[in-house]
């Protein structure tokens, strides 16, 4: 069997029997690939690979691709659903994966971006085009209604709904998970004029249900989101990171008193652990405050004890 065979059939098994999103199988492959190509390098069949030659594969990976713990502990769990996968099959008697030890997720917070650089992000989009016109509309939508970028992709025109100067947007998360989500005025105004003259320009006489599409008419992927925010983020001077507007959006929330609760509900987290780690980030904004006040505080108190000795 070749290894696309292979890789189509454990695709399948994913999607049916593990009941694993499409987005997640697809990663999932991605990286079974990999490790594929890294057995075919050594010349080693995957029906006889072992536990050591599989943590060489992992090393390899941190060493080219620099990949953090939490890439590696997901690597971890896509080799073992693989070797599942093979023992199914018949083609193995064993799972080598299973005595790998996953490495320690240590808590990372999110990545922000500083006051006034979403500003200059969106300011940076070339409005002039319908192409423009439509990544303005995008990035401001993700940005006031915190998504995530598999779910501004999967939008289609009828999920939102205008309402004099914000709208709502029917967003399918995680888990195929379904949630109302709330963007602001100016998402909506951006969204009403890609709606009026940009979409329609990219559309021509094709009948396309997805909200934010291409040149040629068809739905925007990931990529080509990912793709069209870079070079706008080295123009603003910031991270290239698309994922840091939605952590903006509930670090901002968080500040300006919005509860947790409704911060997860917006986000789409089924667990209220997931949205804590936003609490994490205000912690590190009053870290920050008390480093630079701290000095004069303690410079202040030094004053004072030093004039009463006197």
């Amino acid at each position: 069997m070749s290894d696309q065979e292979l890789l189509r059939r454990f695709y399948s098994r994913l999607i049916a029997l593990e009941r694993r999103s499409p987005l997640t199988a697809e990663t999932y492959c991605c990286e079974i690939r990999r490790f594929l190509e890294f057995l075919a390098v050594k010349k080693l069949p995957a029906e006889t690979v072992r536990t050591e030659e599989i943590a060489d594969y992992l090393e390899e990976r941190r060493r080219k691709d620099g990949i953090d713990s939490r890439s590696a502990a997901k690597a971890v769990t896509c080799l073992r659903s693989f070797f599942r996968f093979l023992l199914e099959e018949g083609r193995r008697k064993d799972n080598p994966a299973l005595i790998l030890e996953p490495p320690r997720r240590g808590m990372r917070l999110p990545e922000t971006f500083a006051s006034g650089q979403v500003a200059r992000i969106l300011a940076a989009v070339d409005t002039s085009t319908p192409l423009g016109v439509r990544d303005r509309a995008l990035y401001t939508l993700i940005y006031q209604a915190g998504l995530r970028v598999s779910e501004a992709v999967r939008l289609n025109v009828r999920d939102l709904e205008f309402s004099r100067k914000s709208g709502i947007a029917r967003v399918t998360g995680k888990g195929s998970k379904e949630r109302l989500v709330i963007f602001g005025a100016d998402a909506a105004q951006w969204l009403a004029r890609y709606l009026k003259e940009s979409r329609p320009r990219l559309a021509g006489s094709r009948t396309v249900p997805a909200l934010f599409i291409t040149k040629a008419g068809k739905r925007l992927s990931r990529k080509g989101i990912w793709k069209n925010f870079v070079p706008l983020t080295a123009t603003a001077g910031a991270s290239s990171k698309l994922h840091s507007l939605r952590h903006t959006f509930a670090t901002e929330l968080l500040a300006n008193g919005a509860d947790l609760r409704s911060v997860q509900e917006l986000l789409g987290h089924a667990d209220l652990s997931t949205t804590q780690i936003y609490t994490h980030v205000d912690v590190s904004l009053l870290r920050e405050s008390h480093r630079r006040f701290m000095p004069r505080l303690a410079l202040s108190r030094a004053g004072r004890e030093g004039g009463k000795g006197e």
